[in-house]
């Protein structure tokens, strides 16, 4: 009965050497057992958060292969360790159960998706977008003038997108000769 009595906190703290309860006094069995979610990962690597522009600074844990857990990095000059609640969350994008990890494929007037293979499904984006830039290419206008362009093309890149995937798809766009790119964090 004594040790039952003894495992409550208040006995300790009034008992003990801890008598404001800020220490060994209001510790259980059950906390000193716990240890952070952090402690078990086997490498940590240093990350941006997806999501917007600012570029805040992420610690990515990972245990067996797996991603565990994603934290602000206290050393990031821009965000000293801070996230925004949707950086906080951003371990759903790699972890989260209903991520599409398939290429997925609805035909034109079709009512249900089809798996498509990822090489036959490139084969076909590439071949809409050769088709698009030929039909819609302006090499002049009216008066003569160069344009090297075309309209029929446009991108709005997302905000999960970083800035080298953003950066790289400007370059890719540009080069087939789309003017209309933009991003969705910048507007």
């Amino acid at each position: 009965m004594r040790q039952w009595i003894q495992s409550w906190p208040v006995i300790r703290q009034i008992t003990g050497d801890d008598p404001l309860g800020r220490g060994e006094a209001v510790r259980s069995a059950a906390t000193q057992a716990t240890a952070p979610r952090t402690a078990q990962a086997d490498s940590v690597t240093r990350s941006i958060c997806p999501y917007c522009a600012v570029g805040c600074g992420q610690k990515v844990f990972v245990k067996d292969g797996q991603v565990t857990q994603i934290e602000g990095d206290p050393d990031s000059p821009i965000s000293r360790g801070r996230l925004c609640p949707k950086g906080s969350a951003s371990k759903q994008l790699v972890t989260s159960p209903s991520r599409v990890t398939k290429v997925l494929y609805r035909r034109p007037y079709g009512t249900e998706w089809e798996e498509l293979e990822l090489g036959t499904a490139m084969d076909m984006i590439a071949d809409r977008v050769l088709a698009t830039r030929a039909q819609t290419w302006q090499q002049q206008d009216e008066n003569g003038l160069t344009l090297r362009r075309t309209l029929g093309i446009a991108s709005l890149g997302g905000a999960t997108l970083d800035n080298e995937e953003n950066y790289l798809m400007k370059k890719l766009y540009t080069a087939l000769g789309a003017v209309q790119i933009e991003n969705q964090a910048r507007i």
